[in-house]
């Protein structure tokens, strides 16, 4: 069956930290006013806001923003080198996923176990995903969809992702490696299923993703949409 498709949505990740759309109009303003204070106010963001989600980037990416207090010009912030190239590089992501025309999504049939909050546990053919619910209790049957935009693709070489119900974790192997010209596409095999995945070309190249080579999968369970009722299913192929 052909595979079901969702909307694509460019994000660059390291390590625990995502860096998307919203980071990236963040920087750009702050590159165009010279200022993190009047960059927050046009995206209508608070100072205190903004300067804290530059914080965490920085934690995952590197010094993005470089500040300075006072003197007789006043202060102001400009991107560092490390900023500039990686709002270029979301940039180049960003147009080959809109370029992109179908972005997978893996479908999995599942049964809620449990319920915490916004989340929500699924027993699935790949074990518990956690996932968002709008309403839904416990022995519910469900689809659990995942985009492939949103899943992380490690090298098993690395340490095990960490375990909290807001990131799920699998390990897989590569199946299929399906090469565009910026983007590929990743099916990867976790037990009898299929979890899909993007990764642009450098990323795949660095990662050594090949045919046959086992990885961990991570995603968030804010990224995991849990919809009612079961017609559909890509889990065995």
């Amino acid at each position: 069956m052909d595979d079901p498709i969702g909307r694509g949505r460019a994000r660059l990740v390291e390590g625990d930290v995502e860096f998307d759309g919203r980071d990236a109009a963040l920087l750009e303003t702050i590159a165009r006013e010279g200022s993190v204070a009047r960059a927050a106010a046009e995206l209508g963001r608070s100072r205190a806001r903004a300067l804290s989600r530059i914080e965490t980037l920085e934690a995952g990416f590197g010094e993005l923003v470089e500040r300075q207090r006072g003197g007789h010009s006043g202060g102001g912030s400009r991107l560092t080198e490390a900023g500039t190239r990686l709002l270029n590089r979301y940039e180049r992501l960003a147009a080959a996923v809109a370029a992109t025309a179908r972005v997978p999504e893996t479908v999995l049939d599942g049964t809620v176990t449990a319920v915490d909050g916004e989340l929500a546990a699924v027993q699935t053919p790949v074990g518990t995903v956690w996932g968002l619910h709008d309403g839904l209790a416990a022995d519910d049957a469900v689809q659990v969809r995942i985009g492939a935009d949103a899943v992380t693709v490690r090298p098993a070489g690395d340490d095990e992702p960490a375990a909290t119900s807001a990131r799920n974790r699998r390990r897989g192997r590569v199946a299929e490696l399906e090469r565009g010209e910026t983007v590929h596409a990743v099916r990867i095999r976790v037990g009898d299923a299929s979890v899909r995945a993007l990764l642009t070309d450098g990323s795949a190249e660095r990662l050594a993703i090949r045919p046959g080579a086992e990885v961990w999968l991570s995603w968030k369970a804010t990224a995991t949409r849990l919809v009612a009722g079961t017609n559909a299913s890509v889990t065995h192929e």
